[in-house]
């Protein structure tokens, strides 16, 4: 079988360190009967270790492959189910209720498209039982950032609403051929058990206005977009939004109305 030629415009970069892949997999920790899906399997670095894990007449474990050459390898076995699609175009409650189960998401996420995957999963959180996704360090500090923290913005608090975020491990750019220009992380995501229930639209909104210019007070960005919405609230506008912790953020959104 010819060897596959990592694609740019896929963002590949196939990791091969077998003790850095090994200690990714005790940290999935697959378990029989779990429903797991993997993203951006490439050349089954993490896919094999997985389905050796998997009990023999478990469930298939799924995939998601854009690449149609790697699907078209990935198809040549039994044991694992193929969705050759762009993963933002793939509906994970849709994929859910066809398994009849919660999903176990894991993956080495396409760097150049991380963000826009975070936030597509994030509508299907519900049937999730957790995900562990290799990303750019960057990205993982700032998913991970409490308040205070040059890395705590829009991301952190948009994901930390709903889920609870960790960094559990550093991974080299040398563990991956071709080497990114960038350190990488696993991050562990586990959807909060009693989440806040408000309008999620409404708090992007919010937070958006609130870090659009967070070197500023709240009260030059987030002010006005609350006083369009004729909020007479005690929130605190004397600070600037990095020092805002992610649950004020919440009980802000549940004061208001959902239109202005």
């Amino acid at each position: 079988m010819k060897s596959h030629i990592p694609r740019k415009r896929f963002g590949q970069h196939f990791l091969t360190d077998r003790m850095l892949i090994d200690a990714i997999i005790d940290l999935i920790d697959p378990q029989p009967g779990q429903t797991l899906v993997e993203i951006g399997p490439g050349l089954g670095a993490m896919t094999l270790p997985l389905l050796a894990r998997i009990p023999q007449g478990a469930a298939p474990l799924t995939v998601i492959e854009l690449d149609r050459d790697l699907a078209a390898r990935l198809r040549t076995r039994g044991d694992v189910e193929v969705i050759e699609s762009d993963v933002l175009k793939v509906d994970f409650n849709a994929l859910a209720a066809a398994k009849g189960a919660k999903l176990r998401v894991v993956g080495n996420l396409p760097y150049n498209i991380s963000t826009p995957i975070l936030f597509h999963l994030l509508g299907a959180v519900d049937v999730v039982v957790d995900q562990h996704f290799m990303l750019q360090k960057e990205v993982v500090d700032r998913m991970a950032a409490g308040p205070g923290s040059k890395d705590y913005g829009r991301l952190s608090v948009m994901l930390q609403w709903r889920y609870d975020v960790e960094s559990v491990l550093d991974v080299p750019p040398e563990a991956f051929d071709p080497p990114p220009r960038v350190d990488s992380a696993i991050v562990r995501m586990q959807p909060l058990r009693e989440p806040p229930a408000l309008d999620a639209a409404l708090l992007g909104a919010l937070v958006a206005s609130a870090f659009s210019q967070r070197r500023k007070l709240l009260r030059n960005s987030l002010g006005k977009w609350l006083a369009e919405r004729g909020y007479e609230g005690r929130f605190d506008l004397q600070r600037r939004a990095e020092e805002v912790p992610v649950a004020e953020f919440v009980a802000l959104a549940l004061e208001l109305p959902t239109s202005p």
